[in-house]
């Protein structure tokens, strides 16, 4: 028990993205536990009762939004006191690839007390994920503004700007080293580029780690956000609090140009009613 991975995914609605999750996790990793964190979504209990090493937690919404980051901690928690000793943190989006949990579990013993992340593919609108995950591979595109290390490679001392949780890992120890994601942050935006910067802070470093390949399932997205403009405004404000810098500065740009929101060096507001 005291060398388990588990992963933790946090989800509400994307049931088809959960249930191919789901069905490549247990092709590729088998013998890992999965803490499924449920924000007001009852129909995941009822998508998973049949699924082996897997554990549903249930918690509310919060009036303002989705609350991601307590979701994170809540499973996180759940997982080590269940005897976890390695977290492995993937979005609902997210597939993993064949090796993405051998790969992280490697570099555990590799690169000690660090914050671990991995390349992620967003597939394309026609590209499903295959039958056989071994398929993934001839997909693969990563993200060109993260780093991609060659397979089994390290990246040591990464930007903390730069972390994500769509595929990330950490120890126990680590985890509590750094303490969590801020659970000021609720809705869209800001709480990843906090949390590495919170790492960095306690000495954590973010290394890159070749080879744990995620692959993120298509569905729609806007850019910039503008459905999600009261959430930046309030979560690069609170970041703004605590760091004294500004997340997001492409997408402020893009919102301020539409005339969404003020920003000035020191504030940021809100013009008009939100577009959503």
């Amino acid at each position: 028990m005291g060398e388990r991975t588990t992963v933790v995914t946090v989800v509400h609605g994307r049931h088809d993205h959960l249930r191919e999750q789901v069905r490549v996790l247990r092709r590729v990793a088998p013998a890992v536990h999965h803490v499924v964190v449920a924000i007001d979504d009852a129909e995941v209990p009822v998508i998973l009762e049949q699924v082996a090493r897997t554990t549903v937690l249930e918690i509310a919404t919060d009036p303002l939004g989705l609350p991601v980051a307590a979701a994170r901690n809540a499973g996180v928690e759940r997982a080590l006191s269940d005897g976890a000793a390695r977290v492995v943190l993937l979005d609902v989006d997210c597939v993993p690839g064949r090796h993405l949990v051998t790969r992280y579990v490697d570099a555990f013993m590799r690169a000690g007390d660090a914050l671990l992340c991995g390349p992620v593919t967003y597939l394309r609108a026609d590209q499903g994920v295959p039958d056989d995950p071994d398929d993934l591979t001839s997909m693969r595109a990563p993200h060109p503004a993260r780093p991609d290390p060659p397979e089994g490679k390290l990246l040591r001392h990464g930007d903390p700007d730069l972390f994500w949780s769509l595929s990330c890992a950490l120890s126990a120890p680590t985890w509590r080293r750094i303490g969590g994601f801020h659970e000021g942050y609720v809705g869209y935006g800001a709480e990843d580029t906090d949390f590495g910067r919170l790492a960095r802070s306690r000495g954590v470093d973010l290394v890159w780690v070749g080879g744990a390949d995620a692959f993120h399932q298509f569905h729609p997205v806007s850019t910039p956000p503008v459905e999600h403009v009261v959430d930046i405004v309030r979560n690069a404000t609170l970041f703004h609090r605590r760091w004294g810098a500004w997340p997001m500065q492409g997408w402020l740009e893009d919102l301020a140009r539409m005339g969404l929101v003020t920003w000035e060096p020191d504030r940021l507001l809100l013009r008009g009613p939100s577009p959503a």
